[in-house]
């Protein structure tokens, strides 16, 4: 077994803290190409990824599960996109996350507020804060139906 240059040990502290994309972890290595040259770069990084250490598919999976929590599809799927994800993997995390669309709509509009929109000012506040997580039209609807309900 070869010893570990020093930009492959830099490369595996960062993905032991978390998941990269491939884009994502060569753009934080960048400032490092100079002492050893792009093409070293993308040899650490091609290296990494047969070995197993570097997968997009995982990270696809830690970015989904981590941030679904807090925002919708729309907001994921833009940053996977921004993260340089292919297209088919997030075509592929897609039906996840739209199965659990509503339930994460409805968990996040009762941790930010405590009653239904009394107001058409307040239901427009509502609306825009929803829509700013990532959340669908159809899907904020629903959960201000769900909620219009329940308090009836």
């Amino acid at each position: 077994m070869s010893a570990r240059t020093p930009l492959e040990i830099r490369a595996l502290r960062m993905l032991a803290r978390r998941e990269h994309s491939r884009q994502e972890l060569e753009q934080k290595l960048a400032a490092h190409r100079e002492s050893c040259g792009a093409d070293v770069l993308a040899e650490v990084l091609d290296t990494l990824e047969q070995q197993g250490y570097l997968s997009e598919q995982r990270a696809v999976e830690q970015i989904a599960r981590t941030r679904r929590a807090r925002f919708g599809s729309h907001r994921i799927v833009h940053e996977l996109k921004a993260k340089g994800i292919d297209a088919h993997l997030i075509d592929n995390i897609l039906p996840t996350l739209k199965e659990t669309e509503l339930e994460a709509a409805l968990n996040i509009w009762s941790r930010k507020f405590d009653h239904p929109p009394v107001s058409r000012e307040e239901r427009g506040k509502q609306v825009r804060f929803m829509m700013n997580r990532g959340f669908s039209m159809e899907t904020i609807r629903q959960v201000l139906a769900q909620v219009d309900e329940a308090s009836t």
